[in-house]
């Protein structure tokens, strides 16, 4: 039976971080003075395992979930990652299996997560100008290897590509013409993102924003584009088609044109806490019950008491007050 929300929202798609740590500090996300070396991340048996993860997403399936997306984090630092994939692959039902990556580990696990059964791929990659990349990310990366990551994504046969940029005026916004003309032509799409207020870490402030239209001017200005209509409800970006036929780009616009209306996404922590928004304070422990013995008709009596009664719409109702309260870091539980 599918679970519907307050809102007439169903549940159709579950992202699962499978690790809260990352071998990136990018300062949107998980800036270095607050994810330092004295920073406790989760320890190992904290975090859900992957028969449990499995269990958790069959019954999700079954409660009309039909795409799942693994996230972090990174979640390519958790070892065997493919083995989950290889588990979750298996789940009767699921129509479509993702993964959401910085691309650095990418060029050597590609091949090995696509024989695993991944279908598809999303690289996050803000910019390809070598300093300004390195300063987003705060390791030192330079974008040649998160592209190098891509090649190897596209060799694999995952596809379609997409790539995450997340545009913070004053940092990166003068680079993103560059980005769209480097992948226009090639079938992957880069989907930019407004800076979001996730967390309580990033310093976020609204003049950091670089609203959708200005991105969708500035790109139009040497690249025309038009609006092209979504894939399906619920499609996070909206999509704009080049004129001349040769690809499309994506833009999320949490900020300025918010989508809480066609909201289907569940987010699953790596230690087992459920959140029925991104910018939520709160999550639901689902580990105790796999822990404490609980049968799978109690397990979805709980995600149905859950979700039936989820009205969450915070970039609806996003104010100078809602923006500062505290909530869950996009570390822990993906974007």
């Amino acid at each position: 039976m599918a679970f519907v929300d307050a809102l007439g929202r169903p549940l159709r798609d579950l992202r699962i971080s499978v690790t809260d740590r990352c071998n990136f500090r990018c300062t949107y996300c998980m800036p270095r003075e607050v994810f330092g070396p004295d920073y406790q991340f989760l320890q190992r048996t904290e975090l859900l395992t992957y028969e449990e993860i499995g269990r958790l997403a069959r019954i999700f399936v079954e409660h009309g979930v039909e795409k799942i997306r693994l996230t972090g984090g990174e979640p390519l630092v958790r070892r065997d990652l493919h083995q989950l994939i290889a588990l979750l692959r298996e789940t009767p039902g699921l129509k479509d299996l993702t993964l959401t990556t910085n691309g650095s580990l990418l060029r050597a696990q590609a091949q090995r997560l696509r024989d695993a059964g991944l279908q598809r791929i999303t690289v996050s990659l803000d910019s390809l100008d070598e300093a300004i990349f390195k300063s987003m990310n705060d390791v030192g990366v330079p974008p040649s290897v998160v592209l190098d990551g891509i090649e190897a994504a596209r060799a694999a046969g995952l596809a379609p590509i997409k790539v995450n940029a997340v545009v913070k005026r004053g940092v990166n916004d003068d680079t993103i013409v560059d980005l769209a003309r480097h992948f226009k032509g090639t079938g992957i799409i880069v989907r930019f993102i407004e800076f979001m207020d996730v967390g309580a870490t990033n310093g976020w402030q609204m003049r950091h924003v670089v609203p959708a239209h200005e991105i969708v001017a500035r790109i139009n200005a040497e690249l025309p584009i038009e609006p092209a209509e979504p894939n399906y409800r619920g499609e996070v970006a909206r999509r704009w088609r080049y004129r001349d036929g040769s690809g499309e780009i994506g833009l999320i616009t949490s900020i300025t044109e918010p989508f809480c209306g066609d909201c289907t996404r569940a987010r699953l922590s790596p230690e087992g806490e459920l959140y029925t928004c991104l910018f939520g304070n709160r999550g639901h422990d689902f580990r105790s019950l796999l822990r404490d013995g609980a049968s799978d008709d109690e397990i979805s009596t709980f995600l149905g008491s859950v979700w039936r009664v989820r009205n969450d719409r915070y970039s609806e109702i996003r104010s100078e007050h809602t923006a500062g309260l505290r909530k869950v870091e996009m570390s822990h539980i993906g974007g």
